[in-house]
């Protein structure tokens, strides 16, 4: 069997930017990617790839792109930010495509409130799933519909090192853009729920992540959760990181590929 090659992007707010960088590193060394899963910002990043969209084309909209383009404050009482407009965004940006239209197998996880479960999203609109797993509790409002109350992926799996698998990866790259940290003050609402939610995913987070063959974590404990301004850092750091990976992927890849040529 062919080695099918899965990309788990995970949460991270503004450091997510990351996951741009390491896409890059990917193409340049031409290592192809089969499925895609993401969490929250990882999400965001993924639906764009899984579109069509070039890592390039990305970078440069990170850079350019501010916080006006995607939030809409609203009268606070479930979140602050209404969420419409990053939805628009990212329909506008993939073409209002859905699951089954993408160019390569993804999956959004998302957290399903009154259940308290983890709900990966297959099918149906990429723009609704995005907008789903991007909602951090308390400063977007939750995405309500018939089938739940949803909110960011991160609450429950930072990296979603499953869905890849689900997807049929026999290879998993996890990227996970909160695994450095240190000793901060947290500036906004954004950094204090984002710090939170890392400090509850933490105690999980050694054991899940060795599900993965190679995780990516690019250091980025300079650049805080809502600091959107420094994407372009973010970007260069992702990159790098995936470099310094290379080594490990290749070698990985080619044992991969003699295993299955002995099966």
């Amino acid at each position: 069997m062919a080695t099918r090659i899965g990309l788990a992007l995970g949460s991270g707010g503004a450091k997510g930017f990351a996951h741009v960088g390491v896409l890059k590193a990917l193409a340049e060394n031409g290592i192809p990617v089969h499925v895609v899963s993401g969490s929250s910002m990882g999400s965001l990043v993924g639906a764009f790839y899984v579109t069509g969209m070039q890592p390039s084309f990305m970078e440069r909209l990170a850079r350019t792109l501010t916080w006006r383009h995607w939030v809409d404050v609203t009268v606070p009482r479930v979140g602050l930010v209404a969420g419409r407009k990053v939805r628009d965004l990212v329909a506008l940006l993939t073409r209002n495509a859905t699951f089954a239209e993408a160019q390569i197998p993804f999956a959004v996880v998302a957290t399903e409130l009154v259940s308290r479960r983890l709900v990966t999203f297959t099918s149906g609109s990429i723009a609704d799933a995005v907008r789903a797993s991007i909602s951090i509790p308390g400063v977007f409002v939750p995405l309500v519909r018939d089938d739940g109350v949803f909110v960011d992926g991160g609450v429950m799996e930072r990296v979603p090192i499953a869905a890849a698998k689900q997807l049929g990866a026999s290879v998993v790259i996890a990227v996970d853009v909160t695994a450095t940290h240190k000793r901060t003050l947290p500036e906004t609402m954004l950094d204090v729920v984002s710090m939170s939610l890392d400090a509850m995913q933490e105690p999980f987070m050694e054991e899940r992540i060795q599900a993965a063959d190679v995780c990516i974590q690019p250091d980025l404990s300079d650049i805080g959760s809502s600091q959107f301004h420094r994407a372009g850092e973010a970007i260069d750091i992702g990159y790098q990181a995936a470099l310094a990976a290379m080594p490990d992927i290749q070698s990985l890849l080619q044992q991969d590929g003699a295993a299955a040529s002995d099966r």
